[in-house]
């Protein structure tokens, strides 16, 4: 199974959805101990629906590092992998 894992040299971070803030907005706890703010792009609003509990990868944004955005989520099958594999 392809799954993808976080690039470091784009600044991706995994984290877990905490909750759900409305208007495209997320709380997520990332896996460097921030919880930020992120947000759902419009290339991804329809397509993918994301849920509390779900794993996503996010993006801090460069100029303001509480603000993230989302740019990938995790099936439950992807979630096992990355558990056995130690990223999770």
């Amino acid at each position: 199974m392809r799954v993808r894992v976080p690039r470091e040299r784009d600044r991706e971070v995994l984290g877990i959805v905490e909750g759900l803030l409305g208007a495209n907005r997320l709380k997520v706890r990332c896996m460097d101990g921030k919880v930020r703010l992120a947000r759902i792009p419009g290339k991804m609003k329809k397509r993918i629906w994301i849920r509390e509990g779900d794993v996503v990868i996010v993006v801090p944004w460069s100029f303001q590092d509480e603000k993230s955005d989302v740019i990938w989520r995790y099936t439950s099958p992807q979630v096992g992998w990355l558990q056995r594999k130690g990223f999770l």
